[in-house]
């Protein structure tokens, strides 16, 4: 199966040897997403709500580019250098998803890519 690589300019450029997301057929993997302001490439300003906030605008941006919405997430993962920020993650997730909510992991991790709080990466159906 064919592979179409996904990029928009609405969501951080790719800081390494990756695409910001690969389609294959009617689904699509979306790299993981740190707190980056497009336009800057800098981190978002803020407590680690605004950080999520950030992440979910950059992963639906990723998503739209690739035809589709954050409804149509069927699985998001979600790395957190500090578990007891999972209630925020859960908070602000409410401003994006609906049910039926898309199957979740919740990991917590030592460190990540510029000292982010959270990363989320996701898989769309199409």
């Amino acid at each position: 199966m064919a592979k179409e690589i996904i990029s928009t300019d609405k969501a951080p450029q790719a800081i390494g040897t990756y695409s910001q997301a690969v389609k294959t057929g009617s689904t699509v993997y979306m790299s993981g997403q740190i707190p980056l302001i497009p336009e800057t490439m800098e981190m978002v300003e803020g407590d680690i709500k605004a950080q999520i906030h950030r992440v979910f605008q950059n992963l639906l941006a990723v998503a739209e580019a690739a035809g589709g919405d954050l409804s149509d997430v069927v699985k998001l993962n979600i790395f957190l250098t500090d578990l007891s920020n999972f209630p925020h993650v859960n908070e602000v997730m409410a401003e994006y998803f609906q049910q039926p909510y898309p199957a979740r992991a919740a990991i917590g991790v030592s460190a990540l890519p510029k000292d982010a709080g959270v990363e989320m990466d996701a898989v769309l159906h199409l």
